[in-house]
């Protein structure tokens, strides 16, 4: 993918909060951060959407952070579904 086609940098705000959300550490904040990234990438879908001109490459990197971002979430939510089953064994 060719990062100059992406738009300006003050335009892929999104990635900033996308990336945090997946390299977030903490497991407490994992959730807050996914939210703010899904977010951020509603309103650059809803600018993209408005903008004249060829912004396809933006657009699919857009939808693809959504996808992962939705898998992320699923994940943890797997994890912690997981967690609790065992811990409903052990007792």
């Amino acid at each position: 993918m060719n990062a100059g086609k992406l738009g300006p940098p003050h335009k892929r705000v999104w990635a900033q909060f996308y990336k945090a959300a997946l390299f977030e550490s903490d497991t407490n904040n994992v959730s807050g951060r996914i939210a703010e990234a899904e977010t951020a990438l509603v309103i650059r879908a809803r600018e993209l959407c408005d903008l004249a001109g060829d912004n396809i490459e933006e657009e699919q990197a857009v939808d693809d952070a959504m996808y992962a971002l939705h898998a992320l979430r699923s994940a943890l939510k797997c994890r912690a579904n997981a967690k609790n089953a065992s811990e409903d064994l052990a007792a």
